[in-house]
C-alpha cells in the first residue's frame, strides 16, 4: 500500500488554476481543478492544518481580447462581467476560496512588474529581433492566440499559435501549417519586431534535477521531463494594448505587455499578498510550507516547467510541492466545447438538482489519470443510489428512530457484542483507507470508501432490527442505536469534503460539537445522552423525468435532436449548378458562388475553398437548401446553403446527384 503523501508540516497553500474571465464555469472546469482542490483543502482544514485556498480570475491575454472582440465590448467590460459570473458560479457550487482575486488589480500589476524587473536585473531576459506574423488586413502584429492553423504534430486544423488543444503540444505560431488570423481568417505575413525572451534553456539542468525526485502523478512528471528535455527560450512579451505593461524605459518596450502565462501564475502570489499582507511570506518563503497547484492537463507545462523556472530565477520563493493535474472531462462521449455550447454549466446544474447532488455527481468522474466521460444518466443514478439511498437514508433512519423511541436522546450503551466489534473494526479500516486515498489525490476511491462504509452501517442497522429489539431487548436496542449514532457521525466526516452543506445540516440535527476530523472518526462515549433535533430529509432523488430532460438537453446541444417529419418537410432542398466561383478576399476557406437553381440564380458563400478551386467547382451539380434566411458573410449576402459532408481528411466534400437531374429539381 502506498504511503501517505502527507509531509510533516502544518501550513499549506492550495491554488486552483486561474480561470479566464471570458465565460462561465462548466463541469469540465469543476472536475479538473476546482472541486478536487476544494475537497482537498476542506479536508486539510478539517484535519486542523493551516491551509488556504487561493484563486482569482485571469483577466489578461489574447483569450480576453478575442472574446471581447466577439462580444463587441471592451476587455474591461468583458472581465468585469465574467469575474462576477465566475465568482457566483463557484459560490453556487460551494467551492470555497479563502481569497478570490483578479489579475487586473493594482497589487497584481505591481507584483508582476517587480518580479519581471528582478529577473531582468539578474540577466534572465534577452531582447531579440524576431519574425512575427503581421496581418495586413488588421494592420498589426498578431500574438500567438490571434493565430490559428494546422498543428504540425497531429493535424488538428484549429490549433492556436501557442498550443494545440487536441494533442496538448506547445507551439510557436511559425510552426503552424496554413496560419491565419483567428479574427478575420485572413492570411498573414512575417515581419520583424522585438521581444524579450526568458532564457529557459539556462535553467534546464536545475529543472531536471528538481523534477527527477518529485513524487508526482506519473503522467504529470513524465510530461514535464519530456518538455524540459527539449526546452527552448520563450518570448514573455506580447504586442497588445491589454495587459501588464512591460516596466522598462526602453523605446522597444512601448506598446508591449507581459505574456499572460508570465503574469498569470504570479497572480497566486499577488492574491496571497492581498489576502494576508502581514503573513503572506509564511506561505511563499517559509521552506516548510507546501504549495500545491490543482490544474488541468493543458496547463501542466506552465505549472511544472515555466512557473518553477520563473521561481528558480527569482530565488526568493518556494517552488511547488505538488502539481496534481487532472485529465479532461468529456460529456456523453463527446469533447466539451464552449464555442459550440456543448457543456453543462455550473449554474444550470445547481439550479436543476441542487448543490450537493451536483458536487457529488461531478466528484464521481474527476479525471484523475485519464480522460473520463461524464454520463449524465449514470451520474444521477449513482448519486441517487450512493448519496440519497445509502447515506441520506441512513441519517434519516437513525435519527428518526432515536427521536421516536428514546425521546430524542442518544441512549447509553451496554456491553458490546462481537458483531459490534466487527463494525468498529471495519470503520477503522475504512477511515484509514479514506484518509490515505484523499491525501494521495485519489478522490474517487475516497468517495467509494465513504459509500462502502455507509452501506456497511446500513446493513448493521437493518440486520440488528432495532424496531424489534426496542420491544424484545431494550438494553440491546440502546447499544445498537448508540453505535449507529456514532457510526453515522464517523461516516458523515468522510462525506463532509464532498457535500459540506448537507453534512453541516446533519451535524446540527445530531447536535454535534465542533471538532476535528480525528475526533469525529472516533467513538465518543460522552455523546451518550446527547439530545438531538428533529431531522429533515437531507436529499431528494433526481427523478427519472429530470434525468431524461438532461439527456434530451445534451442531445440537442450535441446536434442529436430528432425532428418530426413535419419539421423536415419545411426544409426545401433543390438541385443547382455552379455558374461562377471566386475566392472571398482575406479568407482561405470561403468561395463566392453563383448557382443556377432553375427559376433563378443565387449568390451563395460556401466554406469549400480548401477542397475545391474556382475552376473545379464551376459546372458541378450541387444540393442547395433554398429556403434559409439570407445571411451576410464577409460583407456578401448569401442566399442559401450548399450541402457538404466531412471527408476522412476533415475537409468538405460536396453532395452531388449521381444522374442527370435538372436545375431546380426538389430533393426529398
Amino acid at each position: 500500500m502506498a504511503p501517505l503523501k502527507f509531509p510533516p508540516v502544518n501550513r499549506y497553500l492550495i491554488t486552483s488554476a486561474l480561470p479566464y474571465a471570458n465565460g462561465p464555469i462548466h463541469i469540465g472546469h469543476l472536475a479538473g481543478a476546482y472541486l478536487p482542490a476544494d475537497i482537498y483543502t476542506r479536508f486539510l482544514k478539517f484535519k486542523g492544518f493551516d491551509a488556504i485556498h487561493i484563486c482569482g480570475t485571469d483577466e489578461h491575454g489574447v483569450a480576453i481580447t478575442l472574446a471581447a472582440y466577439k462580444e463587441g465590448i471592451s476587455p474591461r467590460q468583458l472581465v468585469d462581467k465574467y469575474h462576477d459570473r465566475i465568482k457566483k458560479d463557484f459560490e453556487l457550487m460551494g467551492i470555497e476560496f479563502d481569497h478570490f482575486s483578479r489579475t487586473t488589480r493594482k497589487i497584481h500589476y505591481e507584483t508582476s512588474q517587480k518580479f519581471f524587473l528582478r529577473l531582468h536585473e539578474k540577466g534572465y531576459f534577452e531582447k531579440r529581433k524576431v519574425k512575427q506574423f503581421y496581418s495586413p488586413q488588421e494592420g498589426k502584429f498578431l500574438p500567438d492566440r490571434y493565430i490559428i492553423g494546422t498543428c504540425p504534430y497531429c493535424g488538428y486544423e484549429e490549433a492556436r499559435g501557442d498550443q494545440c488543444e487536441k494533442c496538448g503540444r506547445q507551439l510557436e505560431p511559425t510552426q503552424l501549417i496554413n496560419p491565419r488570423s483567428a479574427i478575420s481568417g485572413s492570411s498573414l505575413e512575417l515581419r520583424e519586431t522585438v521581444h524579450w525572451f526568458f532564457k529557459l534553456s539556462s535553467l534546464k539542468r536545475e529543472l531536471e534535477e528538481w523534477l527527477k525526485d518529485k513524487d508526482w502523478k506519473p503522467f504529470v512528471k513524465e510530461f514535464a521531463l519530456s518538455w524540459v528535455e527539449e526546452i527552448e527560450d520563450r518570448a514573455i512579451t506580447r504586442d497588445l494594448d491589454w495587459g501588464v505593461p512591460v516596466p522598462l524605459e526602453d523605446p522597444d518596450a512601448k506598446g508591449k505587455v507581459l505574456y499572460v502565462w508570465f503574469d498569470a501564475p504570479i497572480g497566486y502570489i499577488s492574491a496571497t499578498v492581498e489576502y494576508l499582507p502581514d503573513r503572506w511570506e509564511d506561505y511563499w518563503k517559509d521552506p516548510q510550507a507546501k504549495i500545491i497547484h490543482f490544474i488541468g492537463k493543458d496547463n501542466i507545462v506552465f505549472h511544472t516547467v515555466i512557473w518553477p523556472a520563473m521561481l528558480m530565477a527569482h530565488g526568493e520563493y518556494n517552488l511547488p510541492y505538488d502539481v496534481p493535474a487532472n485529465a479532461f472531462l468529456n460529456l456523453m462521449g463527446r469533447k466539451l466545447s464552449t464555442s459550440r455550447g456543448y457543456a453543462i454549466w455550473a449554474d444550470e446544474l445547481v439550479n436543476s438538482v441542487g448543490q450537493d447532488i451536483a458536487r457529488y455527481a461531478i466528484a464521481l468522474y474527476i479525471p484523475e489519470k485519464d480522460d473520463t466521460d461524464f454520463n449524465v444518466r449514470e451520474a444521477f443514478e449513482r448519486t441517487n443510489s450512493e448519496l440519497v439511498d445509502s447515506f441520506g437514508n441512513l441519517a434519516h433512519r437513525v435519527l428518526s428512530f432515536i427521536n421516536a423511541n428514546f425521546g430524542g436522546r442518544v441512549p447509553h450503551p451496554n456491553s458490546l457484542t462481537s458483531e459490534d466489534e466487527e463494525l468498529l473494526n471495519y470503520i477503522s479500516e475504512k477511515v484509514s483507507n479514506y484518509e490515505r486515498n484523499l491525501l494521495n489525490y485519489n478522490f474517487r476511491l475516497a468517495q467509494k470508501d465513504a459509500v462502502e462504509l455507509s452501506n456497511a452501517i446500513n446493513r448493521y442497522f437493518e440486520h440488528r432490527r432495532p424496531w424489534k429489539l426496542v420491544k424484545e431487548n431494550p438494553n440491546r436496542a440502546k447499544t445498537v442505536l448508540f453505535l449507529s449514532y456514532q457510526a453515522l457521525k464517523i461516516v458523515s466526516a468522510l462525506f463532509y469534503p464532498y457535500v459540506p452543506n448537507s453534512v453541516m445540516k446533519l451535524w446540527d440535527y445530531m447536535n454535534l460539537p465542533a471538532g476535528k476530523f480525528d475526533d469525529f472518526v472516533k467513538v465518543s462515549p460522552d455523546l451518550a445522552g446527547n439530545t438531538i433535533k428533529e431531522s429533515k430529509v437531507l436529499y431528494r432523488k433526481v427523478e427519472e423525468d429530470k434525468i431524461n430532460e438532461w439527456v434530451d438537453i445534451l442531445n440537442k446541444r450535441a446536434g442529436n435532436e430528432r425532428i418530426s417529419i413535419e419539421d423536415f418537410k419545411k426544409v426545401k432542398m433543390v438541385i443547382g449548378r455552379v455558374l461562377e466561383a471566386e475566392k472571398v478576399k482575406g479568407t482561405d476557406k470561403l468561395l463566392k458562388l453563383r448557382v443556377d437553381i432553375g427559376n433563378e440564380v443565387r449568390t451563395i458563400v460556401a466554406g469549400i475553398a480548401e477542397s475545391y478551386s474556382e475552376n473545379e467547382i464551376v459546372g458541378k451539380k450541387v444540393v442547395i437548401v433554398a429556403n434559409l434566411e439570407k445571411k451576410r458573410i464577409r460583407g456578401i449576402e448569401s442566399d442559401g446553403m450548399l450541402l457538404a459532408a466531412t471527408g476522412r481528411d476533415g475537409k468538405p466534400v460536396i453532395i452531388s446527384p449521381e444522374g442527370e437531374v435538372p436545375e431546380g429539381s426538389e430533393v426529398s
